[in-house]
């Protein structure tokens, strides 16, 4: 047998060679949408996580402002003689802070003057009585007694606390326009014009905070049925604070709207003991941690948890929920009206 191959037969068998090699065969590059799917998805992942700390970092770790030391020495809060003001008044009180109260009862704000006074004895209390869902010249006078008390005095933060709401669930045609035009006095125009009355003041020395309690039927829900004048003077302080705060940064005011869901308060209309409802008292001191940071929050951190759950449900869904809360709220009061009518 010849050990000499011909020319022709070297590249059949090389040929031949590699087909019947076991080497890997050579594989595609991933198309490019795999590719961007991917990195969608890592970056996904990594905003959660960031918010995520984020989250933590403000519910738990970031520490409240020092408020005398930063803004000023005196505080006026409304609606000052019950549930979150009252708090509010005495937590700033205990953070050594003056006050101003204002509210509608001369006896009420008497007692809560003393409260404070026992809570922090070198606390300085000045109280304003105004009911701020009086109009014309009543309102006007009410805010020129409030700028009168403030006149001369370092203040430093301002609490739009005063709210008003319905007494029960009820479709907008069935409110009495005496209640609907108190919703819009007390959460609109009252709230405008003390802050007209303060901003200014805090401007001209280059410091201060403002303080509006909005609310989550304005923010949380897309929408609050039975409860319509509400939720929409709660979306006027929403904006109007969001609005402030970028007007007023530059001159060293910091305008914030606080989002609490329900408060154990004589306003809120869920009763009974919830890991989700706080006292008043707790809700204050959270509040108070939060003040001079984002335009908006929730300072409550278990409020923010049922934030971003019902961030998850279709509008649909929460709306019909609301409702349905809503119509059975409205039809107890019916009821409870009629037997004391009928009894």
């Amino acid at each position: 047998m010849s050990l000499l191959l011909s020319a022709t037969e070297v590249p059949k068998m090389v040929l031949l060679a590699a087909d019947q090699a076991p080497w890997p065969a050579s594989s595609s590059p991933a198309p490019v949408w795999f590719a961007l799917l991917v990195a969608l998805g890592l970056f996904v992942v990594v905003r959660s996580a960031a918010a995520f700390v984020a989250w933590l970092h403000r519910a738990f770790l970031r520490p409240g402002r020092d408020l005398a030391g930063r803004y000023g020495t005196w505080a006026v809060v409304t609606g000052a003689t019950d549930g979150i003001g009252r708090a509010v008044a005495m937590e700033l009180a205990r953070r050594g802070l003056h006050l101003v109260l204002v509210g509608r009862s001369p006896d009420k704000l008497a007692r809560v003057g003393k409260e404070v006074l026992a809570a922090a004895p070198s606390c300085k209390v000045r109280s304003v009585a105004f009911d701020l869902a009086a109009t014309g010249d009543d309102a006007r006078r009410g805010v020129a007694r409030v700028a009168a008390a403030v006149e001369g005095r370092d203040v430093g933060v301002l609490v739009n606390n005063a709210g008003a709401t319905y007494p029960c669930a009820a479709y907008f045609h069935e409110v009495e326009d005496p209640v609907w035009e108190a919703v819009v006095r007390v959460n609109v125009e009252a709230a405008t014009r003390i802050t007209r009355a303060v901003v200014p003041l805090m401007a001209a020395r280059g410091r201060g905070a403002v303080v509006n309690v909005g609310s989550g039927s304005s923010v949380v829900v897309p929408a609050f049925p039975l409860y319509a004048v509400y939720a929409a003077s709660k979306a006027y302080v929403d904006q109007f604070s969001r609005s402030l705060s970028v007007d007023y940064k530059q001159y060293g005011v910091d305008v914030q709207c606080q989002i609490p869901l329900y408060v154990a308060t004589k306003m809120s209309p869920v009763k009974g003991d919830s890991p989700f409802i706080p006292s008043p008292e707790e809700y204050a001191k959270h509040a108070l941690r939060c003040i001079g940071y984002e335009a908006r929050c929730l300072p409550y951190w278990r409020h923010s948890v049922q934030s971003f759950l019902a961030s998850l449900v279709p509008d649909t869904a929460l709306n019909q929920w609301r409702l349905q809360i809503g119509i059975r709220k409205r039809n107890e009061m019916k009821a409870l009206v009629e037997e004391k009518v009928f009894s």
